[in-house]
């Protein structure tokens, strides 16, 4: 009796494994699950349906952004799957969990309903930025090609700040989005309106979850108002987010005082 249970114990065991590594082995080659695609510099494009200039011109946004990166290396290769009628979004939500896209080790995974002349992508009642999407999850990966495998999320247990923050810094750069002291006044101003809303709202009438936008203000303040560089504010543990909410927000107050104390007219919106 004590045999024939080790031979099924064992028999499932490799069954599972094997239905593990075959799992790993199709998300790891989206090629599997596409008709076409298109490399443009070192990066490739997997694909259904034909790709038109709209998209190319969100798609060298993204590229421009993730190139501005201290983590990108002129030698990086990223793969972008489509969501446009492949299976291979709708396993990556299976594996990982519903969401606009998936960065991990190479490979950027987007999910939703594109629409490439608009630059936007819908997913529910929410719009995100497509190309910004795109920079988003790209930089996920910059982070894993960086760290490896155990340095990075989920893995290493970085802060959520820290970790979808940097994501958001390196992939929020429209005008509109330069300035801290009007990106928080944006954040303050929604929240009040709307205490219990999911996201913010850019002008494009695309939006960022609240817990990324707030998180991408404190890197902003951390990368471009202390110039901490970004591998020394991973590596740095005191480094914690209340300390940095309330620094930042000292900072921000003062700004707001240097202005009317300069007779500024103006607004911050």
């Amino acid at each position: 009796m004590k045999q024939t249970i080790r031979k099924w114990v064992l028999r499932i065991s490799a069954t599972g494994l094997l239905s593990a590594g075959f799992l790993v082995g199709i998300v790891l080659n989206p090629a599997i699950l596409y008709a076409s695609k298109t490399v443009v510099g070192n990066h490739t494009i997997y694909h259904n349906a034909p790709l038109n200039s709209a998209f190319f011109s969100a798609f060298n946004d993204a590229i421009s952004s993730i190139e501005q990166s201290d983590l990108y290396h002129k030698n990086t290769t990223l793969n972008f799957c489509l969501d446009d009628g492949s299976y291979y979004p709708l396993l990556m939500e299976k594996v990982r969990g519903r969401a606009f896209g998936w960065g991990f080790h190479n490979i950027v995974a987007l999910k939703g309903t594109t629409n490439y002349q608009a630059n936007t992508v819908v997913k529910g009642s929410y719009k995100w930025n497509f190309s910004q999407l795109m920079t988003h999850e790209a930089a996920h990966c910059l982070q894993f090609l960086r760290f490896g495998l155990w340095k990075s999320n989920p893995i290493a247990g970085y802060p959520h700040w820290k970790w979808e923050g940097y994501a958001e810094y390196v992939s929020r750069k429209a005008i509109e989005q330069e300035d801290l002291v009007k990106n928080i006044t944006r954040k303050l101003k929604q929240e009040k309106a709307d205490p219990n809303g999911w996201g913010i709202t850019f002008t494009d009438d695309t939006i960022a979850p609240r817990s990324y936008y707030h998180g991408w203000l404190l890197m902003q303040y951390c990368l471009d108002i202390k110039e901490i560089t970004y591998e020394d504010l991973l590596a740095d543990t005191t480094i914690n987010r209340k300390r940095v909410e309330e620094e930042m927000m000292d900072w921000y107050i003062g700004q707001l005082e240097d202005f009317t104390h300069s007779g500024f007219k103006g607004s911050v919106n």
